[in-house]
């Protein structure tokens, strides 16, 4: 890690700091001081595990069956928001599960309420030695390790193969590519469009940190919201002309409007992730063979943002973070929990493991075939290298979500973006955190 990003890093701790409370920043448990046998009586250690992601229940069954010093009691949760209220209510009210996943999205802000153990004592070597620089960055505050990643969420563009070979189309590499390449669609056949553009925060955050963005910064320990700033208006500016001349759908995320568009052909490419292809394959069987996929298009040079990911971590409430420890690590790095979740699965997965020996569990259980035979997971894990440096998520990102979503439907994404920044001001100041002039 260079100066800057320490010194970086370091700032955000000390934000982070300002809304923590003293238990929240104290260091981890040793792993003696939790583990069976230290602490227990000799008696395993009974940790509870909340989430919402798939074939996590297999997973945990088979942690179950391979230890005898930890076991762990599963329960599903919902996704999004009602699963975050639903950690949130239950760490408030001392009910909180042991371990939880958490999007790396949201770890800044469930840091900065003191939701979360500092894990720096029991996992932060395993983060430092097992997971990608980018990845580290997104649970790493200033050596302070807040939860550890699951996968990589790299940008990727999906395309149809026979179509863009229809419409004399190549898959574009640059945004203006990408917009030349609409053009073509639309006046070939006035029915079809490039993709669909959902004017939700998440792709809007994701694409601007691909253009350089940084949408939160942290000066000396104050958090400064810059969500309007150039690259960011520069992205924003992009894609209302491309709503605003009808280029692309408006269908909204996983609505019903962008699942028909994709299966009959009339959206012929998708701006995902490596997750993406799992679903896409289970949607839509009869396309096999017809979908080709390729890096995100970029401004000028090779670059992505992180679409979505996942993290575990462990809640300030567990009085097992050394056990949790020892679960967190199996789940995020043992083969055998990579196995047991694919084998699970009614569905495929593409989900990009961060660690690399996850990773090549979940490569050799995907089936090519559905893209021609290309190397998703080669290709994903190329993209790895190209995640832009210097991502951090603010401490508010529910509400800047939120408001930039109801603001971008109402008065457009430029304009979101100044109502984001404002709600983003706002939030900081009203959770006790300090505000940067």
């Amino acid at each position: 890690m260079t100066s800057q990003s320490l010194r970086a890093c370091g700032a955000i701790v000390a934000a982070l700091s300002l809304a923590l409370p003293a238990s929240a920043c104290a260091g981890s448990d040793s792993p003696a001081a939790s583990a069976a046998g230290g602490g227990n009586g000799g008696k395993p250690v009974t940790l509870t595990y909340w989430t919402w992601t798939s074939g996590a229940e297999a997973a945990t069954a088979e942690f179950n069956r391979t230890h005898t010093d930890v076991q762990v009691r599963f329960s599903q949760i919902p996704g999004g928001p009602d699963g975050y209220s639903k950690i949130s209510n239950a760490i408030k009210a001392g009910d909180a599960p042991d371990v939880t996943t958490v999007e790396y999205s949201m770890v800044p802000e469930f840091a900065s309420q003191g939701y979360l153990k500092d894990l720096t004592a029991s996992s932060g070597r395993l983060v430092a030695k097992s997971f990608p620089a980018g990845v580290q960055n997104l649970v790493t505050f200033g050596g302070k390790t807040w939860s550890v990643p699951f996968d990589a969420t790299p940008q990727m563009y999906f395309y149809r193969k026979d179509l863009f070979e229809k419409y004399g189309v190549n898959v574009p590499t640059t945004w203006d590519e990408y917009r030349t390449a609409a053009e073509k669609i639309k006046a070939a056949d006035p029915a079809a469009r490039i993709g669909s553009f959902p004017t939700d925060a998440p792709l809007q955050a994701t694409l601007s940190w691909q253009a350089g963005a940084q949408w939160f910064r942290v000066e000396g320990d104050a958090w400064k919201p810059v969500i309007d700033d150039a690259p960011s208006q520069k992205v924003a500016a992009f894609w209302q002309g491309m709503l605003d001349d009808d280029l692309v759908f408006r269908h909204g995320a996983g609505t019903p409007e962008e699942s028909r568009s994709r299966a009959d052909g009339t959206s012929v490419g998708v701006i995902g992730a490596s997750w993406s292809a799992g679903p896409m394959i289970a949607a839509m069987p009869d396309l096999k063979g017809k979908w080709g996929v390729a890096p995100i298009p970029h401004w000028g040079t090779p670059a992505s943002g992180m679409y979505g990911g996942t993290s575990f971590a462990v809640t300030r409430g567990s009085q097992h973070a050394a056990a949790a420890a020892e679960f967190v690590q199996w789940m995020t790095t043992d083969p055998a929990s990579m196995r047991a979740r694919i084998g699970a699965l009614k569905s495929p997965s593409s989900a990009l493991p961060a660690n690399p020996a996850m990773a090549e569990v979940a490569a050799r259980a995907f089936d090519t075939s559905y893209f021609g035979g290309q190397d998703l997971y080669a290709l994903t894990g190329a993209q790895v290298a190209t995640i832009v440096p210097g991502w951090t998520w603010g401490p508010v990102w529910g509400t800047v979500g939120a408001d930039f979503k109801d603001e971008a439907a109402r008065g457009g994404l430029p304009g979101a973006l100044v109502k984001a920044q404002r709600s983003a001001a706002t939030a900081i100041t009203g959770r006790g955190l300090k505000l940067a002039g």
